[in-house]
Parts: C-alpha cells; structure tokens; sequence
C-alpha cells in the first residue's frame, strides 16, 4: 500500500495528496504534517520508513469538502485519490493485491464547483495570461456557470483587469512568475505555473475546436494568437484538474478592449466597490444596493458592478428595463415573489457535467425551468423593453424536459443518487416491481415469524437481520434443547449461539432473504441508470438552459434595481455622449444606509456641477477634516459608475456624458513589503492619474501632497492641479487644505472654488455638511482635535501655538523666529478654559416643555417668557 501512495504522491508531488482508504482520506510523511497543522487536527504515527516513523493523519471523506476549503485558503492544492475497486474485486487477482486507486480530481482555487465551497453570489474566475512575442491576452471562466472570455491585454493594463475579475488563480507560463508577480501579489491573486506548451496558439486552437466539436474557432469570432493560447491554457489546465471530465463551458466570448469603464485597483480599492476597506464585503456599494433575490442575480450585479458599460445604447437599454418596473410596482413585486423560489441552475448544471451532482440537482434544474414557465406566463401579457422582452424569451422551449423532470423525480429527492428513493412511483414499471418485492418483503417476514411461532409454540420467537448473518430465528437459550431437537431440528438449522440466544435459519427464509436483497439491488441499480439518463437529456440541452439561467438573471437584477431606486427615492440618470456633469441633490448611497442604521440622521445632498463650457470641470475643494469632503468626492464617482451600469442613482437629478475612466486617490496607506511609503504610495497613484487619465474621465483627488513637508507639497498639488487642467482636461474634484491653490480659480479658466460649510459655536465647530461656491478661509484642525479627544491642556496649548504662527504670517516675521519666541510649557500647565458645567438654564426650560400638551395661549405666553429671560441677559 505504502508503494503504491508513493508512486501516486510523485505524480502530484506540489499538492497534499488526500489517499482514500475505506471512509477516511488519509496523508502521509509530510502532507500529514502539513494538513495537520492547517486542518488543526492529530498527527498520529503509522508502521515504519526507512527506520522512522510515519506521520499520518487523517478526515473522515464523507466531510471532506469543509477540510477542502480551509486548504484552498492556506495556500494548499489537494489531490484526490479514490478507490476505484472494492477490496473483493482486489482480491480476485490475489490474497496480496492491493486496491487500484487513481487521482480522479486536483482541487485549485479556481477550479471549485461545490456549493459548500463557494460563495452563492459571487463568481470564481480561473484566469490565464498568454504573451506571444510583443502580444499579450487574459482569458478567464469559471467552471460553476460556464462562462469563457478573452481580451487583448497590454501588461499595464493587467493589474486593473486583475482587480476588476478577481480571479481566485492565475495560468502564467513557467518562468514568466517573476515578471507577473508584482501584479498578481497586488491583487492577492495566486499564480499557477503550467508549462510553457499550454500556451501553443496551434496545439491550443486544436484543443478548443475539439472541446466546442467544431472544426475552426472562426464560428466564435476571430482570435489573436495570445487569445487562442490563454484559452488553450485554460482548457489544459481543466483537463489536468479535472482528469478529463470538462465542465460545461460556452462559446468563447471576446471582449473589446474599450466597452467597459477604466477603473484601476487603487479606485476600485478607495471606492469600495465589492469590497469594503476592512476586507469584508459588509460596507461595501455592492452590499448596499444589493436586492437581487437569485444567486444568478447576484453574480450579475457584481459583473454589471465591476465594469460599467461604455456603450451609450446599451445603457439606455438597461435604464428602460429598470424603468419599467419602478413605473409597474404590481408587476415588479409578482416577478420577485416567482424569483424567490427559484434555483441555482448554473451551478446545478455544472455540477451534472462534472459528475459531481445529484437527484438534487436534477430537482434543481426542474424547479427552475417551472419557475421560468411561471414567469413568461406573468410577462406574457406586458408591452417590455427590448432587455427584458429578450430574457423573456429565452425562458422558452423547455416543455417536454420540464414534463419529463415533473413526471421523474420526487418532490423532495435526497442528496446523493447511491441512496435511491429519488424517482417517482409509477415512472418506470420495472422499478415499481423490484419496490413492490423490497417492500412487500417485511410483511412477508412478520407473516413468516407469526407462522414459525405458532409451529414450535414459542410466542417469544423472532425473525431479526443483521449485516453478518442476514436474516435469521431468534429464541432465547431457555427454548435451546426444543429447538435442537427433532421435529423442529429437522425445519430450524443452527446457526449461532450467544449467552443468552440461540438463533437460526430454514430453507424458505434463506430463499425469502435472496429474493428481497436483489429486489433492493435491483431497485438502485435502475434509479442509478435512470439518473444518467435524465442527466443526459439535460446535458443535451445544456446550452438552452444556460440560455434560460441568464435570462432570469437580468430579470431579478433590472427588478432589484428598480426596488431599490424607489426604496432609495433614487432618479433616472439622463446619459448622453457630450462632458455633462450636472448632478442636483446628490448623496453617497453607502454612508446615507449607515446614518439611517445607526441614529437615523438624514444625509446632507448635495449638488455637483462639472460639464465645462460656461461652467468650470473641476472644482476645488477646500474645508476642514471630517467636514465632508471624501464623502461628496467619492458621492459623486459612485453616481457615474452606477449610471454606466444601467441603474438609477441617488440623487435628485443627473445629467451625465459617458465616462471613459474613473480614477481615485483618496486615502492611502504605506506598503511596508514594497518598501514605500505612505506618500510614496500617494505619488504612484497620482502619477498613473496624470499618465492616463483622457478627457472623458472623471477623477477626483483628495489631499495631494500632504505626506511630505508643507511647500513641497503645496507645489506638488498646485502642478497636479494645472495638468489635469490643463493637458488630461478631465472631469475633476480636487480637495485640498492648501488654501493658497484658491487663487488658480482667477487664472484658470475652467476652475471654480467650492467649499464645505460649517458653524463655530461656543469655540465648537459644528459641521453643516453643505458645498457651496467659495474657498475655505481655514482648516479648524484645533477643533477637530478637540472632537477627537486630545487633553484640555494640549488642545489649549495648541491654539497658542496657532495664533502666534498666524499673527507672525499676517506680519511678515520669519517663521524661525516666531518658533523661538513662542512660550515654553511653564511648569505649572497652563490654565485650560472652563468647561460648561450642565445644561443651561434655557435647556432645563426647554426639557420640561411638551408641545403636544402647550395651549396655543400657553405657547405665546412660554415665547413671552424666553424674550424676557434673553432681554435679562
């Protein structure tokens, strides 16, 4: 045996191989010491090798699938080794054989399907990168759906779409690593080395042609030599994963380089798109507007989410369908009851592709395709938008599967095909016969015992089954010489005596035991081979499904959509091709969630004009911290972006020309394992901002230069600031606390002051949250420490500091000698301002006053007596 794991584990000596013996998988040497750190369970020892001991460890295989996942997110690959024999059959070609095991699946990141290892509403791409010559292609799919896509794709541009897929792994070339690292590590993307041959155009073109059974890929469009190899890629690495079972993809899809919006990780990252800063995806947009009710609405909203479209008419499609349903509430609320009920078929049809399904999914696929029929039937009478009109076509055409499936299964079948029990009564005679026997067997037993208890006399008689025996007569042992001894001897035979029983067995009920087990065999064996069958029919309208399964999709999406735009109280976005950028009553939809959530404050909105002409394209931004001013930067990328994708907006009213790029420098953190810096991090993403970003784009930064000394990056922001302006010509928002750079709006044309309000009260600022027209006059930074909680003594201390660096400015005196006049800490600290002690006087009035209960005379009479109180002050 131990030969044989050997010869195994150097097949797959980069994966834990997981070596099935009996119901447990075992690891051995130092796989068992690996998984048993990571799996935290027992190391124990078996036999001997080459004089030590061998670590072992084991998991029971029918849990298997959670100690698959804990893996995948260690790190580790895992190789599956079954049995593909029962001991009997071994032993057949000798006492000594041992049982014929194989490899039957590599489990990799990418290459997951089960549902208890997947997130239901996100995708898991398996991506490849091909270079051929100065030429470069990504293709990616993800076995649980189906779905295949290629692009062109420059090295620059691999990080941003590495960040937009985030594929759970990475087909690189060996030897290529290095250079793709950097890009991968960014995106906490693995890398997967396969040998260089996966990646041949010619042996790839031949392995795609085979896997779509067609003769060429020009039926699919026309592929560049990189495309065709990162798709070759990745269908080799799924025959070498999958040991030949393929899953069900679709026709490959190329996607134009220039269709969706431009957005890069670091934008995707300050933005919080799909995933919020803290790592989860609690916080994020797509957690906040995410009504969808099926898992295939879900997948599609994050797509939809990820990559805003740059086709005008498409938009505009997807804007009427949401339309409609936000005009129809009827209809949108009895859609989404059908959608409720409806299942994952995708990954149901993955799975019976693979082989790695069950009577369960097969109900799946059932309850689907009558949910659709539910479905068209309610659409069938409404005038749709053509992307609904054309989902609700593909909803047709499954009647004779959809009778097959409701006459063939059962309405609640159980997991696994072995425990039978899932085909209907009445389905097949042949089973009902072999059912009709198996069941008709245990009233043939208990007739049978009453019969053999009336003919010895003994009342205590039974007939009992065991997996050793098999059915047999059970007395007890004070009954032994009667049954021993002739007449009855000659009827009961021995076979077996225990302390306290004596059991045996007759001709008729060994013949009776032969009949019911091969009625129970016999039973299985046909659900089994009418599972396959049915499996069949639905593999051969895969594609139909498929079809049907995407439909639904943007049914529940375009529905979600509209539920939330009226939840929301969210506009129609009027998208056109010119630079507009009028957005009225705006408000960030995630923050304005949280408010509601915590105390129920309502968010300030608030208006945004960028559309140049008459009108300036970029704003700056001044005003104190915590005013404000990331909130309505960020507000108003998330507006574009969830215009572009087709959805209603939070605002008022926007008016908004396609946006080619969004780019976002807002917040950043060092990056100890590169070596940078946090304001090293700041200059990379700004300069990969000015490097790219066009007229079309939208950009808005936040604190250019703040991380270095206060003239360096004054200068640095100010630079920043001319070249958008004055060679990117993009759409900008630029806030800053340099209050210097407000004089640029009087020499640049297309440059206007904005400024975020707020009041002083008491020497407290209290933050209004209002842009308005103008420059911020400070920064109120004392005041912020004060909020925050800085000691009394250093907050005043920090204010003398303050005005003496003031006055010295306003005076011309050289900030040298200011910091040297300035007082030192006098032993005893300084005297720190007193605090209101308790409410006022006009509070105390104020909360025993109840308006409900005041007379209009009583409310005169209470304002008469406030007027007094304030003259008397």
């Amino acid at each position: 045996m131990m030969a044989q794991y050997h010869e195994i584990k150097a097949e797959h000596p980069d994966a834990l191989l997981f070596y099935r013996m009996g119901d447990f998988y075992e690891m051995f040497f130092d796989d068992a010491v690996a998984a048993s750190a990571a799996l935290d369970i027992a190391l124990t020892k078996r036999g001997k090798h080459e004089g030590g001991e061998i670590p072992m460890c084991g998991v029971p295989h029918h849990a298997a699938e959670g100690y698959f996942l804990t893996l995948i997110r260690k790190g580790f690959r895992v190789a599956v080794c079954e049995q593909m024999e029962s001991p009997a059959e071994a032993k057949k070609r000798g006492y000594k054989a041992v049982v014929r095991r194989e490899v039957v699946r590599l489990v990799t990141p990418g290459t997951l399907t089960e549902d208890s290892l997947l997130d239901a509403r996100r995708h898991n791409f398996l991506a490849a990168y091909a270079v051929v010559r100065d030429q470069a292609a990504l293709a990616w799919t993800d076995i649980s759906t189906g779905t295949l896509h290629v692009m062109p794709m420059s090295p620059v541009r691999l990080s941003p779409e590495l960040a937009r897929l985030a594929p759970s792994e990475l087909l690189v070339a060996e030897g290529s690593e290095a250079s793709l690292s950097e890009a991968a590590a960014d995106m906490h993307v693995p890398l997967t080395p396969i040998s260089r041959g996966s990646f041949d155009s010619t042996s790839s073109e031949q392995r795609i042609a085979a896997l779509f059974k067609t003769s060429s890929l020009e039926a699919f469009g026309s592929f560049s030599r990189p495309e065709i190899g990162a798709l070759g890629a990745l269908v080799d690495y799924l025959e070498l994963t999958q040991k030949g079972k393929l899953p069900l993809l679709q026709p490959p899809v190329r996607e134009a380089t220039q269709s969706v919006m431009q957005i890069d990780a670091a934008t995707r990252r300050n933005l919080e798109l799909t995933h919020a800063l803290s790592g989860g995806r609690a916080g994020s947009l797509l957690a906040t507007i995410d009504k969808t009710l099926t898992s295939g609405g879900a997948r599609l909203l994050e797509r939809r989410l990820s990559s805003p479209s740059l086709h005008l008419t498409t938009v505009q499609a997807r804007l009427e369908a949401v339309s409609l349903f936000v005009n129809d509430r009827p209809l949108s609320q009895t859609l989404r009851d059908a959608l409720r009920k409806v299942p994952d078929l995708d990954r149901a049809l993955s799975r019976l592709a693979l082989d790695r399904g069950g009577p369960r999914d097969l109900a799946s696929i059932r309850n689907g395709l009558g949910q659709s029929q539910d479905i068209l039937t309610l659409l069938g009478a409404s005038s749709l938008p053509k992307v609904l009109s054309d989902a609700s076509s593909s909803l047709e055409g499954h009647d004779p599967l959809l009778h097959l499936l409701e006459d063939a299964l059962v309405a609640d079948p159980p997991l696994l095909a072995r425990d039978g029990g899932f085909i209907a009564p009445g389905y097949d005679a042949d089973l009902d016969e072999s059912r009709q026997l198996r069941d008709e067997g245990r009233s043939v037993i208990a007739s049978m015992q009453a019969q053999y208890a009336e003919m010895t006399g003994i009342g205590s008689l039974k007939i009992k089954h065991n997996n050793v025996l098999g059915y047999f007569i059970e007395t007890t042992a004070t009954h032994a010489d009667k049954m021993l001894s002739a007449p009855l001897s000659e009827t009961f035979i021995h076979r077996q005596t225990t302390a306290n029983q004596v059991r045996f067995t007759t001709v008729e009920l060994s013949e009776m035991e032969t009949k019911i087990l091969n009625a129970r065999n016999n039973a299985l064996e046909i659900e089994k081979r009418l599972y396959s069958s049915i499996r069949q029919v639905i593999l051969d309208q895969s594609a139909k499904i498929a079809n049907t399964a995407s439909g639904l999709a943007e049914l529940d999406l375009s529905s979600a959509l509209a539920e939330i735009a009226v939840d929301e109280n969210w506009c129609r976005p009027d998208i056109n091709e010119a630079r507009d950028f009028h957005i009225e009553r705006g408000r960030h939809p995630v923050v304005e969630a949280a408010l509601r959530k915590q105390n129920g404050a309502p968010f300030v909105a608030n208006d945004c004009d960028l559309s140049g002409g008459d009108k300036a394209s970029l704003w700056l931004l001044t005003g104190p911290n915590m005013a404000g001013k990331s909130t309505f930067l960020r507000q108003n990328a998330l507006i574009a972006l969830l215009a572009q994708m087709g959805s209603f907006v939070p605002a008022a009213k926007a008016r908004i020309g396609m946006v080619s790029q969004l780019f976002s420098r807002v917040g950043a953190s060092d990056d100890l394992a590169r070596g940078r810096s946090t304001f090293m991090v700041e200059m990379v993403e700004t300069a990969a901002i000015l490097n790219q970003a066009d007229d079309r784009a939208l950009v808005i930064l936040d604190e250019i230069g703040r991380g270095t000394a206060t003239y360096d990056g004054l200068s640095i922001a100010w630079a920043t600031l001319e070249h958008l302006h004055d060679v990117n010509k993009s759409r900008a928002l630029f806030a800053t606390h340099y209050h210097e750079m407000a004089a640029l709006s009087n020499k640049l044309d297309g440059v206007e002051n904005a400024t975020v309000t707020v009041k002083e009260w008491d020497g407290e600022v209290i933050f209004l949250h209002e842009v308005k027209q103008g420059a911020a006059d400070r920064s109120y930074g004392v005041q912020v420490a004060q909020l925050a909680g800085l000691p009394p003594a250093v907050v005043q201390r920090a204010r003398v500091v303050l005005d003496t660096l003031e006055k010295g400015e306003r005076d011309g005196a050289p900030q040298k000698a200011l910091i040297d006049d300035l007082p030192l800490f006098a032993a005893t600290p300084a005297a720190v301002p007193a605090q209101k002690q308790g409410p006022s006087e006009l509070e105390t009035m104020l909360d025993d006053i109840h308006p409900d209960d005041l007379s209009p005379r009583e409310a005169l009479q209470l304002i008469y007596e406030l007027k007094n109180k304030r003259i008397a002050k």
